[in-house]
């Protein structure tokens, strides 16, 4: 029996036209208009993103060593034939120009990190030779400026004003086929635990497969709301999982890589751990869902704020804590001098406690503190992320060319474990003041690799 049906509002008839539209095969042949009325189509708006969305393909050589060149008979019997070759690795992204006057790209790192060459190719077909402005590993965010005119940018919208169920576009190059759009919705927020890095992934139904790494994710006005970085698939292919970095995170990334260069984090100065149902007990706390503070570094943000270990970190700044990894994340995507509303429950009451995000402390080693063998180079606390991946030690930086350290071998990036027979695991555990005579020993962390050096 025909059922009569109810009138629409005109918002309903849009949304449910634009669903059968998008899910049914016929939709190339449609009419423009049902019954006198337009069919509502995103064609409007992506004639404006699309030109803003551009192709990114880099060149990275590699040096390829002959498996034989090892061997010392195949040495003497061909001389120098098989000495290591370079070979040239070729990949393609997609990146979005988010400042048209200056060129800028914004894309990921994992499309153009360790790139010498990097090509940006416009909607228009122009290629432009793409500049590395800097780029951050830990939330895979990296900024690229081209030298063009006529460029078209994408406005950028509050991605915290972001809802589940909110409809959105992906733009990119998929697989290098040319320019492509895929529809769909936001099906999560505050995505992390998805790898390493600093993360808080918007999650999307929308097709994202390789190659749209780097490209927009916009909502249905043309803004940019979100950076495709990263699929979860168990095939290779789409499995309607995608993952996008919000702009509000990759924005604030790209001012610090305008600003220095790079990105400077900071920390709390607390080491925490998952709240499990055994310690909860102990502590008396019904809920297990939080991170325990196990230790409070003396003179830290937190040290100054009254965080004390035992305390139960349950939000921060509003966002709940459900574990270690949290705390973590918060701490490396909060700027310097950001304030953090800390969440607390302590002794069975809950409290909030105000701290602000500082530079990890620095110290520096010269002949009048330590030894004048090391003057000159600085070490500094390691990162929490560091921490969380087991290690321990100080951060080595700023070694001079033909200094004591640089003869030695130390680079930039070294982990000091160890100096002499004590071991070292903090900037303040350092053996201030004390003269060590002989030789002075390093133990250092290279590449997941010990080393020892000797000055």
């Amino acid at each position: 029996m025909p059922v009569s049906t109810p009138r629409r509002s005109p918002i309903l008839s849009l949304g449910a036209a634009l669903a059968m539209a998008l899910a049914s095969p016929a939709f190339a042949s449609l009419p423009p208009a049902v019954n006198g009325e337009p069919l509502p189509s995103l064609a409007p708006m992506l004639a404006k993103v699309t030109p803003a969305v551009v192709n990114i393909s880099t060149k990275t050589r590699v040096r390829a060593r002959d498996p034989y060149f090892d061997d010392p008979l195949f040495r003497q019997l061909f001389g120098n034939q098989g000495v290591p070759r370079e070979r040239v690795e070729q990949s393609l992204g997609s990146g979005v120009v988010i400042d048209a006057a200056k060129g800028y790209v914004l894309t990921n790192n994992h499309v153009v990190g360790g790139a010498d060459d990097i090509t940006v190719t416009l909607q228009d077909g122009r290629d432009f030779k793409g500049k590395l402005i800097g780029s951050d590993p830990d939330t895979d965010v990296a900024l690229l400026q081209i030298t063009a005119d006529k460029l078209q940018a994408l406005p950028i919208a509050d991605s915290s004003q972001l809802r589940v169920g909110d409809f959105v576009v992906a733009v990119g190059d998929p697989f290098g086929l040319g320019q492509t759009a895929t529809s769909g919705m936001v099906s999560a927020l505050g995505r992390s635990g998805l790898g390493k890095g600093f993360q808080n992934f918007i999650q999307t139904d929308a097709s994202i497969n390789p190659g749209n790494s780097g490209g927009a994710l916009v909502n249905l006005r043309g803004e940019l709301v979100g950076i495709n970085s990263m699929i979860f698939t168990p095939s290779g292919g789409n499995v309607g999982i995608g993952f996008a970095i919000p702009t509000d995170l990759a924005t604030g990334v790209m001012k610090q890589l305008l600003a220095y260069g790079k990105v400077r984090r900071g920390n709390l100065g607390v080491e925490v751990q998952d709240l499990t149902p055994r310690i909860a007990a102990a502590l008396g706390v019904k809920d297990t869902t939080g991170a325990v503070v196990t230790q409070v570094n003396a003179g830290s943000p937190a040290d100054g704020a009254g965080l004390q270990s035992g305390d139960v970190l349950t939000a921060i700044n509003g966002k709940p804590v459900r574990s270690s990894q949290d705390v973590r994340n918060a701490e490396g995507l909060l700027p310097l001098g950001a304030k953090v509303t800390l969440s607390v429950k302590r002794e069975g009451a809950s409290r909030d406690i105000e701290a602000t995000i500082t530079a990890p402390r620095l110290g520096t080693l010269d002949g009048g503190k330590v030894d004048r063998r090391l003057s000159g180079v600085t070490l500094s606390d390691l990162t929490a992320e560091q921490k969380a991946g087991g290690l321990f030690g100080v951060a080595l930086t700023g070694v001079k060319p033909g200094s004591a350290a640089d003869r030695a071998g130390l680079k930039d990036g070294d982990i000091v474990v160890g100096i002499g027979q004590r071991k070292i695991v903090s900037v303040k555990g350092l053996p201030v003041g004390v003269p060590i005579p002989g030789q002075l020993m390093l133990t250092l962390v290279r590449d997941n690799a010990i080393y020892y050096a000797v000055l």
